[in-house]
């Protein structure tokens, strides 16, 4: 008939299964690679903010000894009327 004998559709589920099975650990292996990266910025991230809250507050301090006010402070009675 179709030259295909009874062995051939549990060779084709078995094969089918393998795939399957191959490419989920695939996408897993990717995910957790892409996983691992973001996780690597974000830390790298944090960290770069700590440098910059750090700089911030060195700055901060430098105008505190010039006697100059903080840019971010209110000013205080020069509402115009």
């Amino acid at each position: 008939m179709d030259g295909h004998n009874a062995e051939d559709p549990k060779q084709s589920t078995a094969d089918m299964t393998a795939f399957v099975q191959n490419l989920l650990q695939q996408m897993q292996s990717r995910f957790q690679t892409m996983s691992d990266s973001i996780i690597t910025k974000i830390d790298e991230m944090g960290r770069r903010i700590d440098e910059l809250e750090q700089s911030i507050n060195d700055l901060r301090s430098e105008m505190g000894v010039e006697g100059s006010p903080s840019p971010s402070a209110p000013t205080e009675g020069k509402e115009p009327k």
